[in-house]
């Protein structure tokens, strides 16, 4: 249980494996395999169908299918192995996974108290691969908020939030509020790790950098943080919550995640 701000957020990590009988209706049919609070891209194509009709589209509650709560979607991009998938495991299931799994489409949801009200948090993982450029895009329509993922470790993942992940989802989604994430700080003062970067002249990325860049490009704000030691993860998510439901104000109308 945290305070932030005026919003006090409870986390409760119930898979919504009910969900998947909701999938009757829908023509994409996919797997009912799970993982912890997985579901694979069932869940991807019920948010999908459900938020067309508008943001936080009143859905079912993931322990109590009578109970009627609103959503929020929370995407999550970056480099291909900067931990994204580790981010979503370690936070949903209170696991770290041990081994990496590139991703293609796995999504996550998790009940959330936010006051006295409870939300459904559903979580997106994405591929980070060139391969999946043209497919990535297909889960950001009617995204509250985005993580900007990069590894602390890799000053090369940290420059393509500029180069590539930034200029992506503002393209196609305008105005929805973006965090940047480092991840893996875990690793940051290893000396495998510095002396490996030495060889390329490079040093790993620190947190000054990341609010330096998080100021530059607009974004809510910088955090960072650990899946296996889960260092400040908690915190990550609760910003994104936070993000979502009071976006900061913009020059310009806001607007929409849609499929153009």
């Amino acid at each position: 249980m945290e305070r932030h701000g005026k919003w006090l957020i409870v986390f409760s990590p119930i898979c919504p494996s009910w969900w998947l009988a909701e999938q009757s209706h829908l023509e994409h049919r996919t797997s009912q395999e799970t993982h912890g609070c997985r579901q694979g891209p069932s869940l991807f194509y019920y948010f999908l169908y459900h938020l067309e009709a508008g943001r936080r589209h009143p859905l079912p509650a993931a322990d109590n299918p009578n109970m009627v709560v609103a959503t929020i979607k929370c995407v999550v991009v970056g480099d291909g192995a900067v931990g994204k998938t580790c981010l979503l495991i370690s936070y949903t299931t209170n696991k770290f996974p041990s081994e990496y799994v590139p991703t293609v489409f796995d999504n996550y949801a998790v009940t959330v108290m936010i006051g006295d009200e409870p939300y459904t948090l559903g979580l997106f993982d994405t591929a980070g691969q060139e391969d999946y450029d043209r497919l990535r895009p297909l889960s950001y329509p009617q995204t509250d908020v985005f993580l900007v993922c990069f590894s602390v470790t890799s000053p090369a993942s940290f420059e393509n939030v500029r180069e590539k992940w930034f200029p992506e989802v503002h393209h196609h989604c305008p105005g929805v509020p973006c965090l940047i994430v480092g991840t893996q700080t875990d690793l940051r003062d290893e000396a495998a790790v510095r002396e490996k970067l030495a060889k390329q002249k490079m040093t790993p990325v620190m947190k000054q950098d990341g609010e330096r860049m998080a100021k530059e490009l607009g974004a809510v704000k910088y955090v960072e943080c650990s899946a296996l030691t889960q260092y400040k993860l908690k915190d990550v998510f609760d910003e994104a919550i936070v993000a979502a439901l009071e976006p900061p104000p913009k020059k310009t109308n806001k607007s929409k995640c849609v499929i153009l």
